[in-house]
């Protein structure tokens, strides 16, 4: 990546992350303490997952429209990586130091299926910035 990107890139990865992560907060915190008392963990992670991925879509749209220095697929890209790994960080952070959760039982939950579509999810929310970039050019 070109050194003129590193700076838009961070920011906007940075503000993509945070609004995305404060919105998957909210409907996290909503699934746990409505849904999952109705029903099983894949069904609601199955119900949260679109609502999550609408938005990521538009906050990304938001964050780079009209934007000459986010315009390139590759800047696009690597928005995505750089907010994916944020993402990461956090989740971890928050479910073992304030959900009290084990590393280890972090990491195996995405082989259970709910696990599985949410990681799949975290994925399509790293791509949605390079995806909305090539399907418009």
């Amino acid at each position: 990546m070109p050194t003129a990107l590193h700076r838009p890139v961070l920011k906007a990865a940075s503000l993509y992350f945070a609004a995305v992560f404060f919105c998957g907060f909210v409907l996290g915190s909503l699934r746990i303490f409505v849904l999952l008392p109705l029903m099983d963990e894949l069904w609601a992670v199955c119900l949260e997952l679109p609502i999550m991925l609408t938005l990521s879509w538009l906050i990304a749209r938001h964050l780079t429209r009209n934007r000459k220095d986010l315009y390139p697929a590759a800047a696009r890209l690597w928005m995505g990586i750089w907010a994916f790994g944020l993402l990461m960080v956090a989740e971890y952070v928050l479910a073992t130091n304030l959900m009290g959760a084990r590393p280890s039982s972090y990491f195996s939950h995405w082989a259970t299926p709910a696990g599985a579509i949410g990681l799949a999810g975290q994925i399509a929310f790293a791509l949605i910035p390079f995806v909305q970039r090539i399907t418009r050019s």
